[in-house]
């Protein structure tokens, strides 16, 4: 099934998609929403960023090939940082590149969308609370993350975490791909089998390290090929089997 958040004259809202329909539920989807009887087409539907998670934890260098593209090591262990909620922006609107940086860019990634409490559980338990899948752009202040130890600021400026436009359920992460593309050109490609740190093993090891609630949004890395973005770019990241996450750049 597909899930959006749209705008709603009764403030946000989930909706399930039927048809060219988007059914309103009554609570978060992972919270066992139900359909309330209200129905709003697809194509005239305000769209959210389809989360809203407690938290936003991101995984770096989980692809060999991006971690030497950028000098660094592979870890031993998972790198985590956490992007603020107020990084959240829904597919269709604008990332702002902050005059600050000099150096924005994109990176596509495999997000996950928990579905239920995860806190010391092991790689298949976590797998097995998978609530779906959505494409997020971890968008990179590069130049600000070069200068500082820790990513928060480079990470989390406004507008930083697009996510979206749904969030799919009943699909294997295992077997999931994701590509970047600025301008109708691609710049990366990378799967899930390709990752470090599997998405499993991702799951475990943060649950071991905080809790991870019903709702929450974790990002798992991003392969090669990212890039700059200047003002008037179109940026996408396809998770093929998902959605097109679609953000123009200013």
């Amino acid at each position: 099934m597909r899930f959006y958040r749209i705008e709603h004259t009764n403030g946000p809202r989930f909706a399930r998609e039927e048809g060219n329909d988007l059914l309103l539920l009554n609570a978060a989807p992972w919270a066992n929403g139900e359909p309330t009887g209200e129905r709003v087409a697809l194509t005239t539907a305000k769209l959210l960023a389809p989360v809203e998670p407690t938290k936003i934890v991101c995984v770096g260098r989980n692809y060999r090939a991006h971690a030497a593209e950028l000098g660094n090591q592979v870890p031993a262990e998972p790198l985590l940082f956490i992007k603020p909620n107020s990084a959240l922006l829904a597919s269709g609107a604008a990332i702002v590149v902050p005059a600050s940086s000099q150096r924005v860019e994109h990176e596509a990634e495999i997000g996950v969308v928990i579905g239920k409490r995860l806190k010391q559980v092991s790689a298949q338990e976590a797998l097995q609370a998978v609530f779906g899948i959505a494409p997020v752009n971890d968008v990179t202040a590069r130049d600000i993350q070069k200068r500082e130890v820790q990513f928060t600021r480079a990470k989390g400026f406004d507008t930083f975490c697009p996510v979206g436009p749904a969030i799919v359920t009943d699909i294997d992460p295992l077997g999931l791909s994701v590509i970047g593309r600025v301008n109708g050109e691609q710049r990366q490609h990378g799967s899930a089998s390709q990752m470090v740190f599997d998405i499993g093993t991702l799951l475990s090891f943060i649950s071991n390290v905080m809790t991870l609630e019903p709702g929450d949004l974790v990002s798992t890395g991003t392969p090669e090929g990212v890039g700059p973005l200047v003002a008037g770019d179109i940026v996408e990241v396809e998770i093929p089997g998902v959605g097109v996450l679609k953000n123009s750049v200013r």
